[in-house]
């Protein structure tokens, strides 16, 4: 089993909040979940989304020019280990 997503972390659990309503308005599926541990910076708090929308993402994040972004993450998970790398 492999999954495959996209994450936007942050440094303040507000901005992470924000982002994730600003994405689903734009009808992109999200989740707040936990920060993996490869990232660990922030708050504890990142938005999930399918690696699918990377380009609504970008451009969301371009619009609204986040000071606070700690980055954009690609995770695999295979079941038992999960990789995590910048995009």
């Amino acid at each position: 089993m492999r999954d495959v997503y996209g994450i936007a972390a942050f440094r303040s659990r507000q901005q992470v909040l924000r982002f994730e309503a600003t994405l689903r308005r734009m009808g992109v599926p999200t989740r707040v979940v936990s920060t993996p541990r490869a990232i660990s910076m922030g708050c504890g708090l990142s938005v999930r989304f399918p690696v699918e929308y990377l380009t609504q993402v970008r451009g969301a994040l371009a619009a609204a020019n986040p000071g606070n972004l700690i980055g954009l993450y690609r995770a695999e998970y295979d079941g038992q280990r999960l990789t995590v790398r910048g995009m």
